[in-house]
């Protein structure tokens, strides 16, 4: 894995602290479960709220479990003041998730001045194993931390 210069040492401590403005990923009941620099990892049991009319993930939950961890993998590089905001969001569909537990392993793979790209692996556990069921790839544009509206 590439190794990165670490801009805000309190990058852990900020990353939990967003996280009680994530009001979305509270509803799917998605809690991250490993933040380092570059990777984030966040996992959900799969319930009924969480499938299609096929008893499959449904592909916006998956997509959106991707969007976190990309996005604070992102994050986890920035110096104070910065935040990320998704420009592009890809979900390849391999298999359908079908099992008891989602787990979302999202990366960098390039910084640059504005414009950080990651990947994702997105697993459902079943049986006792896990599975790859999707990939993804992002595109995170740098802001101003100082956008954030309303509280």
């Amino acid at each position: 894995m590439t190794e990165f210069e670490c801009l805000n040492p309190d990058f852990e401590s900020d990353i939990r602290e967003r996280l009680k403005r994530q009001f979305f990923m509270k509803l799917m009941a998605f809690d991250l479960t490993d933040i380092q620099l570059g990777k984030v990892t966040g996992e959900l049991v799969i319930e009924e709220k969480h499938m299609q009319q096929n008893y499959f993930v449904h592909g916006g939950v998956i997509a959106t479990s991707a969007d976190i961890v990309m996005g604070f993998a992102a994050y986890s590089l920035l110096p104070k003041g910065y935040g990320v905001v998704t420009v592009d969001l890809n979900v390849q569909f391999h298999h359908p998730g079908i099992g008891d537990r989602l787990r979302a392993e999202g990366y960098v793979t390039k910084v640059g001045n504005n414009v950080t790209f990651c990947e994702a692996d997105i697993f459902v556990h079943k049986d006792g194993h896990w599975k790859q069921t999707n990939k993804a790839c992002s595109t995170m544009y740098k802001v101003d931390a100082g956008l954030n509206l309303p509280k």
